[in-house]
């Protein structure tokens, strides 16, 4: 009986419809919904649409083939008479169908492979690329998804069994091809909907890992049909077997015809080495055996989900059936060790590193090691230089006057400035139940909450230093100073009591405003401006310590003097008033007995005044009674006393003067020479007796 390739054109036909059809409904539902997944599922029904084209005109050209060879059949039995001659002009003439099926399945079948290689390739590769901004895509209606993608599944899974029970014959084994990526589009379709579902319920695990295997599924698929094309150059070719088609996949064919796992790969060894590996006793053996050890294996291997084991600094927390309280109300809560649960999916442990120190760069976006990924240290913070990879605006409060500045300047400044703030934030997880389920992304939200109190509290700061006694409290409020100290404070005391409002369940171990500094491109400028206000406030200090010295110096102390200019101050005020004089007096007897208290130079030169006055009037009084005395002996003795005034006179005058007493007679005629010059010693024993 000769087997019609018709039946299975008409399947192929109608697959290829089918495959369209889905092809365009999950496609526009795909980006309707804005769910990746169904977007992804509609390329690889294209893919299977593409391989029922194929096999659409495989079996066409098979039909044409066979009729042809009929019909030829049919006019050899009506013209038994022609000659041998007319025989073969009529067989050239008639095989036309023949021939052109043998160029479809030599060469243009391995093209159409390589064609879906190209597209299996290109299109994973490209929706891989997507899976990024696949996340920040608004989903509506899942359900909707759900019931169109149950369909997808239903209709494709009848259809891979129909195409695959009719590929048992031996004639329409390309049906196999179209049957695998049925059922593979009917498994992912079921799958998405299942994980579509469960996102209704706020469950998107699932749904996350469709999309991703739906790309890496069609990449593995082409580069499978790529290697299948380049070992169909080498495998050996015998005529009258069947020669497998490179897109047809074994991977689907495996999942397709489970019972035929061994059988697939025995036919592939065979058929590629030549000889009948199946028949050998091993093959054999292992065919037998190896069902209850895949068994055994996936056995153990899901009895392994029941152990769980906690390190040192991790803590978790076990859901069952997704609710992660137990029986009592409490939360089933591990801590580190070895432990025991129910088996997967009825119990899930989500592990926490509840004891590590968790870092958030607010500000700034550190340098990382591009091979290892971890995060570089800053050694220097100048700044003029860029410290970071990428550092964010802060915008903070200023406020210049006229004074600083100049009126003109005044007018036009900003109430606002620009700088760098680089805060790095370490928390860690006090209560692992809140931060896992009061919010979806608890990190996130801390960040958030970093940003708004470090905008809050920035807005409220200034970055000017003031050398007025008013300014001095606003240099602790500056970011460029000391002011960091109170920052830290504040910003921690906020932080912590913004996440205990939204019960995050965390706390904060260090904030450190370490790095604030204005933009590198107007670092110059500030740096001026606060050397300028620097160099102010020296000259104000040096001043202000200059006058506390003469103050001390003079007066003995600050509050002495500031006690006597008060002093004085009345004082002079009620001499500028009648009828004031008690107030006068008793002013003036409280400035001297200050002035009598006081310490320093003032003291010194009011002590040195009354001793210059005490001599003075003691000198004059002394004076006076020794002119008396003098008096009184002239009076007695006139010419003693001249005498002995002169005596004393020359005395005093002559004091230092050398002096010679020459006696000599008035009547003698001798002449004295006396040589008046000091002799110059000839010898150092005549130094002594110079005179």
């Amino acid at each position: 009986m000769t087997v019609s390739s018709k039946r299975p054109e008409q399947v192929a036909w109608a697959s290829l419809v089918l495959s369209l059809v889905f092809f365009a409904v999950t496609f526009f539902l795909g980006r309707w919904s804005g769910f990746f997944a169904v977007s992804a599922v509609a390329w690889q029904i294209l893919a299977a649409a593409l391989i029922w084209l194929v096999l659409a005109v495989q079996f066409h050209q098979r039909s044409l083939a066979e009729q042809e060879k009929l019909d030829m059949s049919q006019l050899a039995r009506e013209r038994s008479s022609a000659t041998i001659f007319q025989k073969g002009e009529q067989g050239l003439l008639f095989a036309a169908a023949q021939r052109r099926l043998e160029v479809l399945e030599k060469w243009f079948i391995p093209v159409f492979a390589a064609a879906i290689a190209a597209y299996e390739i290109g299109v994973g590769l490209y929706l891989l690329k997507g899976l990024g901004a696949a996340g920040e895509a608004r989903t509506q209606q899942p359900l909707v998804c759900v019931i169109v993608a149950t369909a997808i599944a239903f209709v494709s899974f009848l259809m891979s069994r129909y195409a695959t029970g009719m590929s048992a014959e031996m004639r329409w084994k390309p049906l196999r091809a179209g049957g695998s990526f049925f059922l593979g589009a009917a498994i992912l379709s079921f799958a998405m909907a299942i994980g579509l579902a469960l996102v209704h319920f706020q469950i998107s695990p699932l749904l996350a890992v469709v999309s991703y295997v739906v790309p890496l599924l069609l990449v593995v698929l082409g580069v499978e049909t790529a290697l299948n094309l380049v070992l169909d150059v080498y495998r050996p070719r015998l005529k009258g077997q069947y020669s497998r088609a490179a897109f047809d996949s074994r991977l689907l064919g495996i999942i397709n015809e489970p019972g035929g796992i061994f059988r697939s790969v025995a036919t592939a060894i065979d058929y590629q080495f030549g000889f009948k590996v199946s028949q050998t006793w091993f093959y054999k053996l292992l065919e037998k055996a190896i069902v209850p050890l895949i068994l055994f294996s996936a056995g153990t291997l899901y009895l392994a989900s029941c152990i769980v084991v906690i390190s040192p600094a991790e803590e978790a927390v076990v859901e069952r059936f997704g609710s992660p309280l137990g029986d009592d109300g409490q939360v089933r809560h591990i801590g580190p060790g070895f432990h025991v649960k129910l088996p997967w999916p009825i119990d899930i442990a989500y592990r926490h590193p509840t004891q590590e120190i968790m870092e958030l760069h607010i500000g700034y976006v550190p340098k990382t090691d591009p091979k290892t990924g971890a995060v570089l240290p800053e050694t220097q913070l100048l700044w003029g230089q860029t410290h970071y990879a990428a550092e964010h605006d802060l915008l903070v409060a200023t406020e210049y006057t006229a004074d600083q500045i100049g009126q003109e300047l005044a007018d036009r400044a900003v109430p606002v400035g620009l700088v760098k703030a680089n805060i790095p934030v370490q928390y860690r997880i006090k209560d692992l139940y809140a931060y896992i389920y009061n919010h979806s992304d608890p990190g996130q939200l801390l960040e958030d909450i970093c940003y708004r109190e470090l905008a809050r509290f920035a807005a409220s700061a200034r970055v000017e230093v003031e050398d007025s006694p008013a300014g001095q409290g606003q240099a602790q409020a500056s970011l460029l100073g000391a002011g960091r100290t109170r920052a830290k404070e504040v910003l921690t005391e906020r932080i912590q009591r913004a996440a205990d409002e939204q019960n995050l369940g965390i706390e904060l171990v260090f904030v450190g405003v370490q790095g604030v500094h204005p933009p590198p491109e107007v670092a110059a400028y500030y740096q001026a401006v606060i050397g300028a206000v620097q160099k102010r406030q020296a000259l104000v200090l040096q001043a202000e310590a200059q006058r506390n010295q003469s103050l001390s110096t003079l007066v003995g102390s600050v509050a002495r003097a500031d006690k006597l200019a008060e002093l004085a101050a009345q004082y002079q005020q009620a001499l500028t008033q009648e009828g004031h004089d008690e107030e006068v007096n008793r002013l003036s007897a409280q400035f001297d007995a200050a002035c009598d208290e006081a310490r320093g130079l003032i003291f010194r030169i009011l002590s040195e005044a009354q001793s210059y006055a005490f001599a003075k009037a003691t000198l004059a009084k002394a004076t006076g009674k020794r002119f008396a005395g003098q008096i009184q002996a002239y009076r007695a003795a006139p010419d003693i006393y001249k005498n002995e005034q002169r005596s004393t006179a020359l005395e005093k005058g002559l004091k230092n003067v050398r002096k010679y007493v020459v006696a000599g007679d008035p009547n003698d005629r001798e002449v004295i020479v006396l040589d008046l010059q000091d002799k110059l010693p000839t010898n150092l024993l005549d130094i002594g007796s110079v005179k």
